[in-house]
């Protein structure tokens, strides 16, 4: 009898083995839901009403958006510990040192990013300024350059930078005293401030020279603008002939008068980059590569173009733009000139404040 138990017993095991077998392999096969909410965290006007529904049409994903700033990305993240939201935009240059000290975003796996869409001096730029222990952390989105707005009936000898310091436009030009003009007329002088960064000794003496040339100069200004409509007026007056200023500036001058344009200066301008990150608690990681490479396919990113002027690292999205919108775009930035433009890195901790020590020098001086 004992037996008989111990046999019914072990048939009894057997079965409920294969039974949990049986659901366990029934279980594995079923996938899991796909996740149906995008939450995007982003600025103004980067996630166009007519492209946020074209996505959902094309995947069935909702894009729940977040308008926001690079200092409330950080601080959204920062409470959650890289949660509560899938997908960000912050600029390429505020991604790195928070990657190191919150771990708010994951690296990015690049196999499923239609890479092919982008231009390859932007992801090139962004792969290598978001990197940390060997992983890159951003996809490139938008991005908008500083250069020169030149009046090239009255200055044709404009070129670059430096050409703003010639003593023949005595009175006619303009810029403003911030960082950017600094490590602007550094490039044009022969320097790389950018990878004088990490070399505090070189840079201050990169800053030091610099300071001397710009307080040479000063007779030569016509004034430091703060204000683009104070630069706009001035260069549409006949005021100002040739400024340091943004593609915007140039292009909305250029419209009203043929003869000023926005030109890149012959050392490379200046360029800032918005990407794709994905937060490290992204509970929609596969609905954030999808949205991604929905958004950076030529004629999606035209869209966003289009309504903005700011340019994307869509590199065909220049064939979707309305005419006078890509003229600029072909005109002004093409590859062959962005790829020589000098992306802004992370800035290491001491250097604004060294920056703004030489501005003030500079702004004193008689």
């Amino acid at each position: 009898m004992k037996r008989v138990y111990v046999i019914i017993l072990a048939l009894l095991v057997l079965l409920a083995g294969v039974a949990f077998a049986g659901g366990t392999k029934e279980g594995a096969g079923k996938a899991a839901p796909e996740n149906k909410v995008l939450r995007l965290i982003t600025w103004s006007g980067y996630a166009p009403p007519e492209l946020v529904e074209k996505f959902k049409k094309e995947t069935g994903i909702t894009v729940e958006v977040t308008l926001s700033n690079n200092e409330e990305m950080i601080s959204k993240l920062r409470a959650t510990r890289g949660g509560g939201f899938d997908l960000a935009q912050p600029s390429q240059d505020r991604i790195s040192a928070v990657v190191k000290q919150y771990q708010l975003y994951q690296p990015i796996d690049y196999s499923k990013v239609k890479t092919e869409l982008i231009d390859p001096s932007l992801l090139k730029a962004v792969k290598q300024n978001t990197l940390v222990d060997g992983k890159s952390y951003a996809v490139p989105a938008v991005y908008g350059t500083s250069g020169l707005v030149v009046n090239k009936a009255k200055a044709p000898d404009v070129k670059d930078y430096k050409d703003l310091l010639n003593p023949k436009y005595k009175g006619r030009v303009s810029y403003r005293m911030k960082r950017p003009t600094l490590i602007a007329m550094g490039y044009s002088f022969g320097y790389d401030p950018f990878k004088l960064y990490n070399d505090k000794a070189a840079y201050q003496k990169f800053l030091d020279d610099i300071a001397a040339k710009l307080i040479a100069a000063k007779p030569i200004v016509r004034f430091y603008w703060d204000n683009g409509d104070q630069l706009l007026q001035a260069m549409r007056s006949g005021e100002v002939w040739a400024a340091m200023a943004w593609e915007q500036a140039g292009w909305k001058l250029h419209a009203e008068n043929p003869d000023i344009d926005y030109v890149a200066p012959a050392s490379g301008a200046l360029a800032w980059v918005d990407t794709f990150a994905i937060p490290a608690k992204s509970e929609n990681v596969e609905g954030a590569y999808k949205w991604m490479n929905f958004w950076l396919r030529p004629e999606n990113a035209a869209v966003f173009t289009n309504k903005e002027k700011y340019g994307t690292a869509s590199k065909d999205a220049v064939k979707y733009l309305n005419p006078d919108i890509g003229d600029n775009f072909k005109r002004s930035l093409p590859p062959e000139v962005l790829a020589k433009a000098h992306w802004y890195p992370p800035v290491p901790p001491g250097l604004e404040e060294m920056e703004g020590k030489v501005l003030d020098k500079i702004r004193a001086a008689k």
